[in-house]
């Protein structure tokens, strides 16, 4: 037997595909040597490429030179094989899906060789993630970062195939554009052509796609690249993908339906999960006073309950300050929490502090006797009758349970509630397994109001319509501001898919009339000119005849990491930055030379 240059160009099948029944084939494979065991005699390795694993048999007997060349290579070697597909009868490796067969090989071809990598191509590999970004080549070759890149390839796939079926156009926006406001610092690219000008990085395709409404385009959607000069964490990146939508002539269940059923199709494609439509519909007040945040986690129990009107019957000086400066007190009721040790219930206090809560009040529920008594934290405070009863009726609490208190204002108490209660819940086992609960946030409020301050912001963007049945709370016709407690009533045609506590998307329907669009300007302390300067081309496409338009963003990043069971969006970017917003691979940022900076007329502050 001769060994000449295969032509790998040919290959017949990939590294995952043969099965029992292709046995007695000859085949072509090419990929990277996963693995090698030289038993003296025999010499097997695991060949490797994207599809999967095929074990090969070199015998020296039958292809002694194959044999020789086997013995030599090493872990990331590449080569090309021709051999016979035989049954591994009796010895099929069930952790495999070729591992019914194995390629006795005839011939070899060496590729290219490959220096140690630094660290094993394996998923349980344990190395600093930077060493495995700064060989990031070689980190995703591992099977499952090979299959996050495969995952993410089908959901967007998926995504692009539904909406192009529902005569959505794919419509790029530009990249480079005009700085305006959007909630976090632009990335900015000086001009050369024009020193001392710059375009800004597109936050979002935000006003390009409510120009393409008013263009008559209809309906829209963009893979659509996003860049963001913010601090980074686990699920945020400098530069992300959203699906971008924006549909015209709709009411916001009209974007929602569309979104709902294409996450649909997204999960059944991701995990064989049928999702029940329509999603459940949870408003924005609702969300806060149940769950403390306006991303709910609905797959277990345990919502915050109100308990301000039985602790303003108490002589608690912890529940009656908070109360007598306008603030609430609210619990969450830990179902069989009375089983939680001091060890525990203290870890909990010191972490609580650490997000500002002064303390955690808290009591366990037990009986004794045939009769309820609260015992530990705070108890004493509360052991009294009729207090005791109405604390247990207002809370729900039972025998076994445990009760923890959060006083203060509004927007702490669902601060340090919502987070005990996805914390307790995920250390105790509550959530339970397996389970996808998907639902919509509705009527957002359209505005804020610092505490500081006291002006009015948008809780959204500017852009966000008012609910119809709220605008009459603008006071158009007037000539003067509204008075701030009305403009805090005003609801937003806002909307958020959530799914198990981790928003995916949100998205507004837009305004489509000047003198609202003028209005909120005025109430954001936007002046006309400022106005004019930051949004001239909206400003003035607004006033050819604007249809009625909405749309949503979904955080395609963030749909693979979840559905892909990963804990970060950095598994499931090919070349992702660090938590120092660095590239370990590439070294950006980086210097650039003087003559780079001359010609665009940047001069380095010293």
């Amino acid at each position: 037997m001769s060994i000449v240059p295969l032509e790998y160009n040919k290959r017949t099948h990939d590294c995952g595909a043969l099965r029992g029944g292709d046995a007695g084939k000859t085949v072509l494979l090419s990929g990277w040597v996963d693995n090698f065991r030289d038993h003296g005699g025999m010499v097997f390795i695991d060949l490797r490429d994207r599809g999967g694993i095929t074990q090969l048999r070199f015998n020296p007997d039958t292809d002694p030179a194959a044999h020789g060349i086997a013995r030599s290579l090493r872990s990331e070697y590449v080569v090309c094989v021709r051999g016979e597909v035989v049954s591994r009868g009796g010895n099929v490796n069930a952790k495999m899906a070729t591992g019914e067969v194995e390629v006795s090989v005839h011939e070899i071809d060496l590729l290219s060789k490959s220096k140690t990598p630094p660290f094993q191509i394996t998923d349980d590999v344990d190395t600093n993630e930077d060493l495995r970004l700064e060989y990031r080549v070689l980190d995703l070759r591992r099977p499952r970062m090979r299959n996050a890149m495969m995952l993410r390839h089908k959901i967007t796939k998926t995504i692009r195939d539904y909406f192009d079926r529902h005569g959505f156009l794919d419509i790029e926006t530009p990249i480079l554009c005009k700085s305006t406001p959007e909630g976090a610092r632009d990335f900015l690219v000086p001009s050369r052509v024009h020193n001392g000008s710059f375009y800004a990085l597109p936050q979002s395709p935000q006003i390009f796609k409510q120009l393409l409404m008013m263009a008559g385009m209809d309906r829209y959607m963009q893979v659509a690249r996003c860049f963001r000069d913010e601090d980074l964490r686990a699920d945020r990146q400098l530069e992300f993908t959203q699906i971008d939508i924006e549909m015209a002539f709709v009411q916001p269940e009209d974007v929602m339906c569309h979104v709902e059923t294409c996450l649909a199709e997204v999960a059944m494609a991701a995990l064989g999960l049928k999702v029940q439509l329509p999603m459940p519909r949870i408003s924005y007040a609702e969300a806060m006073a149940k769950y403390g945040k306006d991303a709910p986690d609905i797959r277990f129990e345990m919502t915050i309950k109100d308990l301000s009107a039985f602790a303003a019957k108490t002589d608690f000086k912890v529940f009656r300050d908070p109360l007598d400066a306008g603030g609430v007190v609210r619990c969450i009721v830990v179902p069989g929490g009375a089983a939680m040790t001091r060890k525990e219930t203290d870890g909990l206090t010191e972490e609580i502090k650490g997000i500002g809560a002064g303390g955690l009040p808290l009591v366990k529920v037990a009986e004794e006797g045939g009769k309820i008594v609260l015992q530990t934290g705070i108890a004493k405070f509360l052991e009294a009758e009729p207090i005791k009863s109405e604390l247990l009726s207002a809370s729900g609490a039972k025998p076994g349970d445990l009760i923890l208190f959060a006083a203060g204002s509004e927007a702490n108490v669902c601060k340090w509630l919502a987070w005990l209660r996805g914390t307790v819940a995920e250390r105790r086992g509550l959530i339970p397994k397996d389970t996808w609960a998907f639902c919509w946030v509705v009527d957002f409020p359209l505005f804020g109001m610092d505490d500081e301050t006291k002006n009015i912001f948008s809780m959204h963007h500017p852009f966000t319509s008012p609910k119809d049945e709220d605008v009459h709370l603008l006071h158009l016709a007037d000539s003067g501001l509204p008075p701030k407690e009305d403009l805090l009533k005003v609801r937003a045609k806002a909307y958020d898919v959530v799914l198990n506590g981790i928003e995916l998307g949100g998205g507004s329907i837009r305004i489509h009339r000047s003198d609202v669009q003028s209005r909120i300007f005025q109430l954001l302390g936007v002046s006309a000119e400022e106005a004019k300067l930051k949004f001239e081309y909206l400003l003035e496409a607004l006033q050819f005849g604007a249809p009625p338009h909405g749309g949503l963003a979904l955080g395609l990043d963030r749909i693979v990491m979840l559905f892909g069971g990963f804990s970060s969006i950095r598994e499931v970017i090919a070349f992702p930055k660090n938590a120092k917003a660095i590239c370990p691979l590439t070294k950006a940022p980086s210097e650039v030379s003087a003559e780079q900076l001359k010609e665009l007329g940047i001069r380095l502050a010293t």
